[in-house]
């Protein structure tokens, strides 16, 4: 069965992102560009000095040998620095190859070789040490420029005073020429997928792609030059690379940077986003941080906050069906915000968005529901980096919770024999650099493979099962998708992560990790302290909350035994993509004693 979203966007003429920035820039004047954070506070760029930034960075890389095609490597946390790098190196004709901040140094030189990058920008000392260990394997490699406040003191470094300083006026006939001489198929940047297993590879994304694919998102979302996003999540991702560069280029709204991700809390209340985007964890973690907070609320305020989230749930309940919003739940909602929505907004810093979207890998539907008694709709949306981030989404008024939504403007999407999602559209990327085995082998009579199985209901939603590498295969020949059954677990209270086991096994099994705040909210409820006792009452929580799963799905789909890890998987480990994406074979495999023990007749686990 085949679904299209509605017609694209027609009638509007080629403009190459970076010479939408230039219009934008000239557009908004002294308005803020963006914000970084400092120890007295926010400070604030204006789009002229943005603009004169890309230009004097565009001239330097000119000046020192970048050529149309080439790329240029960043390695290094959300700076104003990566995007001045990513916005001039697109305007001279070449691309950026990010490298996610997380990479080992094997990682990192694997990008810079495969990609040939003559010019790396780095964040800090760190990141330089892990390129400056693989010099002997990087060949094209002359300089690594070091972001603002890094010093420079290899003769393989420049510091980003010294790399602006060659950016002098001369240079600007040649950056004009290069910038005239874009074409819509010439790649605007490259996106090595992090790779839950074998070498990245790297995703071509024209000049094209990326300019459709912010003016189609702006359009859908209503975003405006008043707006404020805040980019945390690694720029190396197609996600935040649209959010915070190329919907900035399109709209000309400020962009707040995080200092780092683990700041994101304090950040919130400061910056207060009107859009959005975060993984599941993110939301996981704000909704787990609530509960805590409501969880201390006694008599009459309790039941304030009980009934307030009943009637958000049940207000966005037929927002999002499209329904009528009758006058009871009408007056209903406008108390219960006045009485608790507004202040539980403003204390996470969300009361002034507009769109709050979630992707990346699934989120249990009892997160979504209780985001929604909040006043605080989560739509999910789902897209790859091979549609330069496009696929489904859901809408206000037209929103399915436990489904990504409908397909975006423009985009056919069917489903295979075998259950894979495919899709086609304008939207595509170019093909894997240096790989044509593995780009025809993406692409079936024009159709993308996307890797994930899913199906399409009654009403248009589609729905992701899983992974098409992910299917267990168990002993006795049954095919399972892990994904749902590890998005059930993860909905249990006191589980952070899970993976479910049992390939080539008799029955299906699960390795757990426990959510730390919610272990040591249910040891203080039952006033017990650490130790045996605790650890047994932890796991009978767990047991009882995997019965109720099993429950709802068929025998072979049932986890028999379970192991609770003693340590949180981490990016650090190898456990996690820098998107916090559970990498599910290196944990297995990393674990393999631990998944060994739950076929193990008498062995606890």
């Amino acid at each position: 069965m085949g679904r299209q979203g509605p017609a694209p966007l027609e009638g509007e003429p080629f403009v190459s992102p970076p010479r939408r920035f230039l219009e934008t820039a000239a557009r908004r004047g002294i308005a803020p560009a963006y914000y970084v954070r400092e120890a007295e506070g926010w400070t604030a760029t204006p789009w002229n000095v943005f603009r004169d930034e890309v230009r004097r960075a565009a001239r330097a890389l000119v000046a020192l040998g970048v050529k149309p095609g080439d790329a240029v490597g960043v390695i290094g946390y959300n700076r104003p620095e990566w995007v001045i790098m990513d916005i001039a190196a697109m305007m001279v004709g070449a691309n950026v190859a990010g490298i996610y901040f997380t990479a080992s140094a094997q990682d990192a030189a694997y990008i810079i070789a495969h990609s040939e990058c003559a010019i790396v920008l780095a964040e800090k000392e760190e990141h330089f040490r892990r390129i400056a260990s693989q010099r002997e394997e990087l060949s094209h490699l002359r300089h690594v420029v070091m972001m603002r406040g890094a010093d420079a003191t290899d003769p393989l470094q420049m510091t980003w005073d010294a790399f602006m300083a060659q950016g002098d006026d001369r240079f600007d006939a040649e950056v004009e020429r290069r910038l005239q001489a874009i074409q819509p198929k010439d790649v605007g940047c490259l996106i090595y997928t992090s790779g839950t297993t074998g070498p990245p590879k790297a995703v071509q994304i024209s000049h094209d792609a990326l300019a459709k694919t912010a003016a189609l998102v702006l359009k859908l979302f209503e975003v405006t030059g008043n707006d404020r996003t805040i980019s945390y999540l690694p720029l190396a991702h197609i996600a935040e690379r649209i959010l915070t560069i190329h919907f900035q280029i399109t709209v000309g709204n400020a962009v707040y940077f995080a200092r780092d991700v683990l700041s994101l809390g304090e950040h919130l209340p400061e910056v207060r986003p009107d859009f959005f985007f975060g993984v599941p964890r993110v939301y996981e973690k704000l909704a787990s941080a609530v509960q805590a907070k409501l969880a201390a609320a006694k008599g009459p305020k309790a039941k304030i906050v009980q009934w307030a989230l009943g009637v958000g749930q049940e207000w966005h309940r037929k927002e999002q069906a499209g329904e009528r919003i009758g006058l009871k739940t009408a007056l209903a909602m406008a108390v219960a915000s006045r009485l608790f929505h507004r202040k539980a907004k403003r204390l996470i810093g969300l009361d002034r968005a507009k769109h709050l979207g979630v992707g990346a890998a699934p989120i249990p539907e009892e997160t979504l529901r209780f985001m929604t008694g909040l006043d605080l709709p989560v739509r999910e949306l789902w897209g790859l980096s091979e549609s330069a981030g496009v696929g489904t989404t859901n809408l206000r008024g037209a929103t399915k919770i436990g489904s990504v939504g409908k397909p975006y403007p423009g985009l056919d999407l069917k489903i295979d024999r075998d259950g894979e999602i495919l899709i086609r559209g304008p939207y595509m990327f170019m093909g894997y650099a240096k790989d044509p085995e593995a780009t025809a082998r993406t692409f079936t009579d024009g159709w993308l493979r996307t890797g994930d199985l899913g199906h399409v209901d009654l009403d248009g939603y589609v729905h992701i099962t899983g992974r098409k590498k992910d299917i267990i295969i168990t002993s006795g020949g049954k095919n399972v998708a892990p994904a749902n059954l590890e998005m059930e677990l993860v909905a249990l209270p006191l589980v952070e992560h899970a993976i479910v086991c049992g390939e080539r096994r008799p029955y299906l099994g699960a390795l757990i990790t426990l959510d730390k705040a919610a272990a040591e909210r249910f040891a203080s409820e039952r006033g017990m302290a650490d130790g045996p006792a605790l650890t047994e009452a932890i796991r009978e929580k767990i047991q009882e909350g995997i019965h109720a799963i099993n429950a709802r799905h068929s025998r072979v789909e049932n986890i028999r035994r379970f192991a609770i890890l003693p340590e949180p998987l981490s990016i650090e480990n190898g456990d996690l993509t820098p998107t916090l994406k559970v990498k599910r074979q290196a944990v297995m495999t990393r674990l393999t004693p631990v998944v060994d023990s739950l076929y193990r007749e008498n062995e606890k686990v």
